[in-house]
């Protein structure tokens, strides 16, 4: 079910700059199947790798997913070891892809994160820098006030004055600097929040809201998000 119906129109699709999703729902998706949570974490890490594929095989630009926050460490040590866990699986595989031409960024404050996967990460960052399809953004340890913060951090450290603090000083300062804001946020599971997610970058983004469980979300899904992106009158404060 979704929770928008498509508009009649005879207006063309209309794909997004950026689209930005919030993946949730593996642990429901788990506990429906009476599994472990780590096998809604697996499921969805699945999830993740098909729908990249095809946001760049549709040819989107820039694809951000949320896939660890700044609170999610408050979880059970072990469902955050095996979180960890399926990254590691992900980043080592990552090499098999290359000739995907996907380019991949890791945005958030990645210093807690354990050494071998830091590496990891840069290692993957440096191997795809030169790809020319989908920017693929993965969100870890992040959070958007955290972010802000950094930011701001940055302006203090490098002497902004007060009149240089402006909005364009503060997103040249954040994770994804340089990258056009997320047009669309896209969010599964049956939530309505956005749980600290790009909450700069979201000031004019048009958002999609579904009960399916992130692990069974589809290409099919996405393309029903997009045909309804494309029927929204975006005006900006405008009329």
């Amino acid at each position: 079910m979704l929770w928008f119906k498509k508009k009649e129109s005879t207006a063309p699709r209309v794909l997004p700059d950026h689209i930005a999703i919030i993946m949730d729902g593996n642990g429901r998706w788990a506990k429906k199947r009476s599994l472990p949570r780590s096998a809604g974490h697996a499921a969805g890490a699945n999830t993740f790798k098909t729908i990249a594929r095809y946001c760049n095989k549709i040819g989107l630009p820039y694809l951000t997913v949320y896939a660890f926050s700044t609170e999610n460490w408050k979880r059970p040590p072990e469902e955050v070891e095996g979180i960890m866990n399926l990254l590691r699986d992900y980043l080592k595989d990552a090499e098999n892809f290359k000739d995907e031409n996907i380019k991949v960024h890791f945005i958030g404050d990645l210093s807690p994160l354990a050494e071998d996967i830091q590496a990891l990460i840069k290692k993957d960052e440096e191997a795809s820098k030169d790809a020319t399809g989908l920017t693929l953004n993965i969100a870890l340890n992040y959070g958007g006030r955290d972010e802000i913060v950094h930011a701001v951090r940055r302006m203090i450290s490098e002497g902004l004055s007060p009149e240089e603090v402006t909005e364009q000083a503060i997103s040249d300062r954040l994770y994804t600097a340089g990258m056009p804001d997320p047009d669309f946020i896209i969010r599964p599971s049956g939530e309505y929040r956005l749980s600290n997610y790009l909450i700069w970058q979201s000031a004019y983004a048009e958002y999609w809201f579904s009960d399916v469980l992130w692990p069974d979300f589809t290409p099919r899904h996405l393309d029903q998000a997009i045909e309804e992106y494309s029927h929204r009158n975006r005006r900006f404060g405008g009329v």
